[in-house]
């Protein structure tokens, strides 16, 4: 017996082994004692862990004596007992804790789904929580339903240069919200995801937009003299000369550049018609309108159509506000004419005479036809990952074909619109239709025109960047001719080159071509169009309802739109996993 109980004078923090422990508790039993794995005597009665130096049986025998007088004489088979209650306990409060941690993570891993299907977040509580329960009970027995119960700053702030796209709108509360990307270098890559959300408490004046901005870019330790870009549309407030945002940002920023959403310039470009078809696109509106805005109206039109076996039921309303409306609305009345002109004659409206007029109706085919053309640019210069150049290209692209258009029309020639085509084809040659030709072309003129005038810019000095392995650059300096040369010559990056995007190719040379690169990424980083801002503000209207109109949607919005995973396991360390009671 005296062998287990001499103590060493070197301590060793290694745990011994289990048959080592055995016979230590074979020992000090008879005192009420066992050892842990650190070689320290803990009391089996109290489970008090007593100092490495307390090994001794003197002060073992004079901690039970005193401590615990009552059971003193008690044989060892009790203290053995007592040693199993103690384990079963410890071996409890582990699988708590191990529980309680996991619970902590599964939380954070339902509230990122919650958060990016835009959710409530009680859900978890009335919903998710019970059907898991329910789940488990069923599929894997009570014990397992019971166990249920990072930010783009910090890579902005690695990136040489990023560049800003925001947008402000007007939520279901009334509250003016401001919703603002980035886009910046990382990895090689150049990415773009959402910086903030916040509300603007007052007014929606440059200079407030500018304080929120400012406000956040300071607070995050982003510095204003790596931004290259500005994206924004054409309201007074962000483009004002003096007072206006980009005005205000070029202040502190010397390298930003503002860009106009080239989306809004394209709707803009494209607003402007001549009398005979803007009064056709208002008197088309006004026919919709009857049909669509009476409840009764629109269900028998829809009867009607269901009756006739159109390939449609209903009109679509038109909302001035959305890029494509004017041309889906357009096309889907005109599909619909012969119906709509039913329905009209039976509820003796005025509006069945347009329907009867050929000159209307061919105005009508020829509105179908160049709004769809139209959408389709539009639809081209949206999307993510899109860079001025790449939709100055599709935009002049379109101005050629105003030109072409211009000229085939006013020769007579029509084949290029479908609907306007099979439109004269199917009324005869009883028909003269000289005017409208006329008028088509004066609107095609009038709209190459306004293109000339929203889209000023010549990015013909740029062709390098769209093409290093082609395009000369004889307007930069002899040093970044050479690398261009250089850079030519290496067949390697032309392998590259075609294999990769455009912006991730320059990215990837910012060691090898640092100046060159730094010029290219100035034109390719900043954004192009308020694509992003739009998309996400349809996100926000669905996440705040008249139902949740109060709520604070920054977070929840960010996990709807960020491709950024958060760091859950580093969330799961800040907190202390809670054991339920």
């Amino acid at each position: 017996m005296e062998k287990f109980l001499v103590r060493t004078n070197k301590p060793t923090n290694a745990p011994p082994a289990a048959k080592k422990l055995r016979k230590y508790d074979e020992a000090y039993l008879q005192f009420g004692f066992t050892v842990t794995a650190e070689l320290r005597p803990q009391c089996v009665v109290c489970a008090e862990v007593l100092a490495n130096d307390s090994m001794k049986p003197c002060k073992l025998k004079r901690h039970l004596e005193t401590k615990h007088a009552g059971i003193k004489n008690k044989p060892v088979e009790y203290f053995k007992r007592k040693l199993d209650g103690l384990h079963q306990q410890q071996a409890t409060i582990s699988v708590h804790s191990t529980v309680s941690k996991q619970c902590l993570e599964a939380s954070y891993v339902v509230a990122k789904r919650i958060g990016k299907l835009g959710k409530p977040h009680t859900i978890a509580e009335t919903l998710i929580l019970p059907a898991a329960q329910d789940m488990c009970r069923i599929m894997i027995g009570d014990s397992a339903a019971a166990k249920l119960g990072a930010r783009a700053t910090e890579f902005v702030k690695k990136s040489p240069y990023y560049a800003l796209q925001l947008d402000e709108s007007t939520d279901v509360a009334g509250q003016a919200q401001l919703l603002t990307y980035v886009r910046y270098l990382r990895d090689k890559v150049i990415e773009e995801d959402v910086l903030f959300c916040r509300p603007l408490q007052s007014h929606t004046t440059g200079e407030a937009i500018f304080n929120v901005l400012d406000i956040f870019i300071r607070e995050n330790g982003l510095a204003w003299d790596r931004c290259v870009g500005l994206c924004t549309d054409g309201a007074q407030a962000m483009t004002g000369h003096e007072r206006g945002l980009a005005a205000r940002v070029q202040q502190v920023a010397p390298l930003v550049k503002w860009t106009h959403c080239m989306v809004h310039r394209e709707a803009l470009a494209a607003k402007k018609m001549p009398v005979l078809f803007d009064s056709v696109l208002n008197q088309s509106v006004k026919i919709i309108n009857l049909i669509k805005s009476r409840p009764l109206n629109s269900r028998l039109f829809g009867v009607l159509c269901q009756e006739m076996g159109s390939g449609h039921e209903q009109l679509l309303l038109h909302t001035e506000v959305r890029w494509l409306s004017r041309g889906r609305v357009l096309q889907r009345l005109y599909e619909l004419r012969e119906e709509v002109k039913w329905f009209l004659t039976e509820i003796k409206s005025d509006l069945a005479k347009h329907l009867d007029d050929t000159m209307w109706l061919a105005s009508l085919s020829y509105l179908v036809d160049i709004f769809d053309r139209l959408n389709g640019l539009n639809l081209s210069l949206q999307g993510r990952e899109t860079h001025i150049l790449l939709l100055a290209d599709k935009v002049q692209a379109f101005t050629q074909k105003l030109d072409l258009w211009h000229g085939r029309i006013s020769r007579g020639n029509c084949d290029m619109f479908p609907c306007l085509t099979d439109f004269i084809t199917d009324a005869g040659a009883s028909h003269d239709f000289s005017s409208l030709f006329q008028s088509a072309s004066e609107h095609l003129s009038a709209m190459r025109k306004q293109f000339a005038t929203y889209f000023k810019e010549d990015y013909r000095s740029f062709a390098w960047v769209r093409d290093p392995f082609v395009c000369t650059a004889n307007e930069l300096s002899i040093d970044l001719q050479e690398q261009l040369i250089e850079l030519k010559s290496d067949s390697r990056l032309k392998e590259l080159f075609s294999s990769c995007p455009l912006s991730s190719f320059w990215a990837a040379l910012m060691q090898e071509y640092p100046e060159l690169c730094d010029v290219a990424l100035k034109i390719l980083l900043p954004f192009a169009s308020t694509y992003l801002c739009e998309a996400g503000f349809s996100k926000m209207t669905a996440l705040k309802t008249k139902h949740r109109n109060r709520a604070q949607i920054e977070d929840d919005l960010r996990l709807c739109l960020s491709n950024i995973e958060p760091r859950i396991e580093d969330l799961c360390k800040a907190k202390q996993a809670q054991v339920s009671h």
